[in-house]
């Protein structure tokens, strides 16, 4: 399956949000810490520490249904989080339509919520400095049709703010369910992080590029360099580019779930 992303959709400057609960027909529990304080308006954040937890829900017009997200714990620059969701296909919306992507934010995102100097970012491709993400979480045994992956955001400046468009993104998909497909056509494989991934490179605007992990996981430590650098090497990005921001999260197209987040963290340098 292919998906492709309206160019203003989760990237849109102004965001218009009316507030969504989750009812109960919606089949997500609220039993874990944290969830007593959840929030389901669209675009509702919690910070934690450097980073905040977004309810992105870009495409939400082409479906039927909510989602919530809430925070767990902030241990350092550990945290943990967790967002449930249940969507449906409306009359504009199909299987091949992601619907949100709740996610947690580090660095930019349409502007810097939190004070850009504590977040480590923008990174300089050229430079080489380690990005190293670790990230342990659960899902059920069917959570619908989704992906479980990183996203980030590329300038050709440091001084991106909420009116740039990015230049590039980069996303690395550990988990896939439901069929779920990334934008565009595969353009070749690389060996990295201990794990076999399938390059795809797509055009909303701007360059998208996606790792797809052949094989399934819940945990991995991954140093972002490696894949950028990937893309350097096949002549897809340059060297003076920068990483302004990072997110990892859930597309969902479809389907009733939920993503618990027991450990995440972002080390810079």
């Amino acid at each position: 399956m292919q998906h492709r992303r309206p160019r203003l959709s989760k990237r849109a400057k102004t965001l218009t949000a009316a507030a969504v609960a989750l009812a109960a027909a919606a089949g997500v529990t609220a039993a874990r810490a944290g969830e007593s304080s959840k929030k389901c308006a669209a675009f509702d954040t919690v910070t934690l520490g450097k980073y905040y937890v977004n309810n992105n829900l870009w495409g939400q017009d082409k479906g039927t249904g909510s989602q919530c997200v809430w925070d767990g714990s902030a241990d350092g620059g550990t945290i943990s989080w967790g967002t449930g969701y249940s969507w449906a296909n409306n009359a504009k919306g199909t299987d091949a339509d992601v619907k949100s992507y709740a996610s947690t934010v580090l660095g930019w995102h349409w502007g810097w919520k939190v004070d850009k100097a504590r977040t480590g970012l923008p990174v300089r491709i050229g430079d080489r400095k380690k990005m190293t993400v670790s990230w342990e979480f659960s899902l059920p045994a069917k959570p619908g049709t989704m992906n479980v992956a990183h996203d980030l955001w590329l300038h050709s400046k440091s001084t991106a703010d909420w009116q740039d468009q990015p230049t590039d993104e980069v996303m690395i998909w550990l988990n896939r369910q439901g069929g779920a497909g990334p934008l565009g056509t595969k353009y070749g494989s690389v060996s990295l992080g201990g794990a076999m991934w399938d390059i795809y490179q797509g055009d909303i605007g701007w360059k998208v590029y996606s790792f797809v992990r052949r094989t399934n996981t819940t945990r991995a430590t991954l140093n972002l360099d490696d894949f950028t650098q990937a893309l350097v090497r096949r002549k897809l990005l340059t060297n003076d580019k920068y990483v302004s921001g990072i997110e990892s999260g859930t597309e969902v197209f479809r389907g009733t779930g939920r993503l618990d987040t027991t450990s995440y963290s972002v080390t810079i340098g």
